[in-house]
C-alpha cells in the first residue's frame, strides 16, 4: 500500500514537473535544432509537397487514356473522378485521427504508400486489365491519401517553419506546382514511349513510396504531433489528444482564418478547372489560347510562392494578405469584363497572383500559438476548411455556369476574394515578428 502512494506521488511529481516545464517554456524561445536538422527537416517537407504534387498530375495527365481504354463517357470519368473527390474528404476527415493514433511521421508514409496503392491500381485497372471498378477503387485510395497528406505535411510544414523563424510555408506550396510539372512532363514522356498507364504509374507509385521513407527520416519525432517519443514519460491516450484536436474549432479567430484560406482556395481551385474553358467559351478564343492564358495563371502562382516568403517576413501577414486580395479582385475583374486579349493575359496573372500566399499563409497563422499542441489541431482543421473549398468550388461554378454562363459563375469569385481580404486581420502575428 505504502509503495503504491509512493509510486502515485512520484508519478504526480513527474506530471507537475514535465507541466511545469512546458508551461514556462516561453512561446518565443529560439528552437535548440540545428540549423543543419532544421534545414533537412525543411527539406523533407518539400520533397513530400512535391510528391503530392506529383501524384496528382501523373493520374490527370493520363485521364484521356484511362477513359478510351475502359471505355467511358464524359458523365462515366465525372463519376470515376466523383470517387477520387469522396475518398479526398474522407482523408482530410480522417487524417486528425490518424496523427493523433499514429503521429505525423508514420502518417505521412501510411496516407502516400496509399497513395501508392491507389495509383497502381488505377493503373492495372485504367490499361492491364480494363475495369471500372478496379479505378474507383484506386481512385478512391488516391483521393484518400492525398487528402489525409495534405493535413499532414502542412502540419509539419508550420512547424519546420516555425522553428525556422522565417516563412518558407509558400515556397513548400510552390513544390507541390514544381511536382505537377514534373508529372505532367513525365506522362508526356512517358506517353511519347508509348508506355501503358499501368507501367508509367506503377514506376510513379514505386517512387512515391520509396521517396516517403527516406524523407520522413530527416523529419523529427514530437510528442505534440503524435509521434511516439520512446520514453517512459506519461502521455496521454489517443482519444484525448483527438477530442483536443477537435475542440479547436470553437475558436472563432481560427475560424475567420478558415474564411481568407475558402476564399482564395475556391478562387484557385476554380481556375484550374475552368479558366482555360472560360477563355474559350466565356471569350470566344481557340483552345490553344485558352491554356496558353491558364499557363500564365499557374507561372504567376508559382511565381509568388517562390517569392512570396521575404515579403511576408518584412511587411506582416496581413498587409500582404490584404494587398493580394486587391489583387486578385482586379485580375479577376479584368479577365472576366476584358475583351482584349492582353487584359485576359494580364488578368490571368494578376488572379494567380492575388490567390497564390492566403493558403500557405493561413497555414502559418493557424499555427502561430504557444502550444505546439493545439498548433497542430489548428492547422489541421483550416487546411480541412481550405482543401474542402478546392473540392466543393469547380463542381460550384460549373453550376453556376451552366446557369448563367461561365463568367457570371465566377462573379463568385470576386465577392469570395473581397471577404478574404476583409477577413486577414484574423492572420494578425502572435507570437512574435519574424526576422526580416
Amino acid at each position: 500500500m505504502s509503495q503504491h502512494r509512493d509510486s502515485a506521488e512520484t508519478m504526480t511529481e513527474h506530471e507537475q514537473q514535465s507541466n511545469a516545464t512546458r508551461d514556462a517554456t516561453p512561446a518565443d524561445a529560439t528552437s535548440a535544432r540545428p540549423r543543419r536538422e532544421l534545414i533537412a527537416w525543411r527539406n523533407a517537407i518539400f520533397a513530400i509537397f512535391f510528391l503530392s504534387g506529383l501524384s496528382l498530375a501523373s493520374w490527370v495527365a493520363r485521364l484521356p487514356v484511362v477513359r478510351d481504354d475502359v471505355g467511358l463517357s464524359t458523365q462515366g470519368v465525372g463519376l470515376v473522378i466523383l470517387a477520387g473527390s469522396i475518398g479526398s474528404i474522407g482523408g482530410l476527415i480522417a487524417a486528425p485521427w490518424l496523427m493523433a493514433r499514429f503521429g505525423a511521421r508514420l502518417g505521412m508514409i501510411g496516407v502516400l504508400v496509399t497513395v501508392s496503392v491507389g495509383l497502381v491500381l488505377v493503373g492495372i485497372g485504367g490499361s492491364a486489365l480494363p475495369s471500372v471498378v478496379l479505378v474507383v477503387i484506386g481512385l478512391a485510395l488516391f483521393g484518400f491519401g492525398n487528402g489525409a497528406v495534405d493535413v499532414m505535411m502542412n502540419v509539419e510544414g508550420a512547424e519546420a517553419e516555425r522553428e525556422l523563424d522565417k516563412t518558407v510555408m509558400p515556397l513548400m506550396h510552390a513544390f507541390f506546382s514544381f511536382g505537377t510539372v514534373a508529372g505532367a512532363g513525365l506522362a508526356a514522356v512517358a506517353s511519347a514511349l508509348a508506355l501503358s498507364v499501368s507501367v508509367h504509374l506503377g514506376i510513379i507509385a514505386a517512387v512515391i513510396a520509396v521517396a516517403v521513407v527516406i524523407a520522413v527520416r530527416f523529419v523529427p519525432v514530437r510528442e505534440e504531433l503524435g509521434d511516439d517519443p520512446h520514453t517512459d514519460a506519461p502521455r496521454d491516450p489517443w482519444t484525448v489528444r483527438l477530442k483536443r484536436s477537435l475542440s479547436v474549432w470553437a475558436d472563432v479567430r481560427l475560424l475567420l482564418i478558415g474564411v481568407v484560406m475558402l476564399g482564395m482556395a475556391f478562387a484557385e481551385g476554380s481556375a484550374n478547372d475552368w479558366l482555360a474553358l472560360a477563355v474559350v467559351d466565356g471569350h470566344g478564343f481557340d483552345a490553344t489560347a485558352g491554356a496558353a492564358i491558364f499557363t500564365v495563371f499557374t507561372v504567376a502562382i508559382t511565381a509568388a510562392r517562390v517569392l512570396g516568403g521575404p515579403f511576408i517576413d518584412r511587411f506582416g501577414r496581413v498587409i500582404v494578405l490584404q494587398v493580394m486580395a486587391g489583387i486578385g479582385v482586379i485580375g479577376l475583374s479584368m479577365f472576366i469584363f476584358g475583351t482584349e486579349t492582353w487584359m485576359l493575359v494580364a488578368g490571368a496573372a494578376l488572379w494567380g497572383v492575388g490567390c497564390s500566399l492566403a493558403f500557405p499563409v493561413g497555414m502559418s497563422a493557424a499555427a502561430d500559438v504557444p502550444d505546439r499542441a493545439d498548433a497542430a489541431a489548428r492547422v489541421s482543421a483550416v487546411a480541412m476548411i481550405g482543401y474542402c473549398a478546392f473540392l466543393v468550388g469547380p463542381p460550384l461554378i460549373g453550376f453556376l455556369g451552366e446557369q448563367f454562363g461561365i463568367l457570371n459563375g465566377l462573379l463568385l469569385l470576386l465577392g469570395l476574394m473581397v471577404i478574404a481580404g476583409l477577413a486577414a486581420p484574423a492572420a494578425r502575428e502572435r507570437t512574435r515578428p519574424r526576422r526580416a
